[in-house]
């Protein structure tokens, strides 16, 4: 496949060096079928936009399902966090109590007895704490926080301290990780990461670009699509031009609400019915929102 010269050859040889692929053929042509994707488009609302891409065994050598909102944070929508201290709820749920326009499912939480198990505050409540290791240390999706404050959101890093969440100055609060993309830079992970290396999933993230704030699912265990390892996950949101990009709990978690969208709105494909359908919709303990 060859490449337009001007800003796209550039852009190319950009992210060919940032993530350290050098030209390797199938490297360049993973990215370019991502950037030159004919993605189904559908304006859901003045900012915000749906857009949908089945790559055909041609990422990561493999068959890969990926649906992204793309929101445009201009003031006409806001973003923030919905939950509750132990209740579950459905992600799409969540966003049509909420009088939504969008919602992804949130943090890793306790599917037994509810709740988030990384920091969440909302309105200025503390909902959730952090559970940590038996030793006191933090899990890797407690190092990141999505801090939302006037509809807007941005990433903090946890600096090392104990109550690092709790001066965080935003309206919502929660933490998640790891965190993929920084400073435009795809990022390391540890082999203590859990689920980092080799097995590939259904996987959410929140991704922020220049101008946009990108909430994606990619869908997986079933033949339609293999889901991504982390460090597939974090090239992915990468070669979507991400600035900052941080993994959202994933697994049979994974699912994105859309209101007026056929049957429940869900616009991906869970898997927690094992069924290629928007059937298999987990209960959650939180989700980000999209609001008017």
């Amino acid at each position: 496949m060859s490449i337009k010269t001007g800003k796209n050859f550039l852009f190319f040889i950009q992210l060919l060096l940032v993530t350290g692929i050098g030209f390797n053929a199938k490297a360049q042509d993973d990215s370019i079928h991502v950037v030159h994707a004919h993605w189904k488009t559908q304006v859901i609302t003045k900012g915000v936009t749906l857009k949908q891409f089945w790559f055909h065994n041609t990422l990561f050598h493999s068959n890969q399902n990926i649906t992204l909102l793309e929101i445009n944070p201009n003031g006409q929508v806001k973003l923030g966090v919905e939950g509750d201290r132990k209740i579950l709820r459905k992600t799409n749920e969540i966003g049509k109590a909420a009088n939504a326009i969008a919602a992804i499912n949130g943090a890793f939480f306790d599917i037994k007895n509810g709740g988030s198990v990384a920091f969440f505050r909302k309105n200025g409540e503390i909902i959730n704490e952090n559970k940590l290791y038996k030793n006191g240390q933090r899990k890797f999706f407690q190092k990141v926080a999505l801090v939302f404050k006037k509809g807007k959101v941005h990433i903090a890093r946890w600096n090392g301290k104990e109550n690092w969440e709790k001066q965080l100055d935003g309206d919502d609060i929660l933490l998640s990780g790891p965190l993929l993309v920084d400073h435009g830079k795809i990022q390391s992970l540890d082999s203590l990461t859990w689920n980092s290396n080799g097995q590939r999933a259904p996987r959410s993230a929140i991704a922020i670009t220049r101008n946009r704030v990108l909430l994606i699912t990619v869908d997986g265990r079933n033949e339609n699509a293999a889901g991504m390892t982390l460090p597939e996950l974090g090239k992915l949101l990468f070669w979507l031009k991400s600035k900052y990009a941080v993994n959202l709990d994933g697994g049979g978690s994974t699912s994105l609400w859309v209101y007026n969208q056929p049957g429940n709105g869900i616009v991906n494909f869970p898997t927690d019915n094992k069924a290629w359908d928007q059937e298999g919709v987990r209960k959650v303990a939180n989700a980000i929102v999209v609001k008017k």
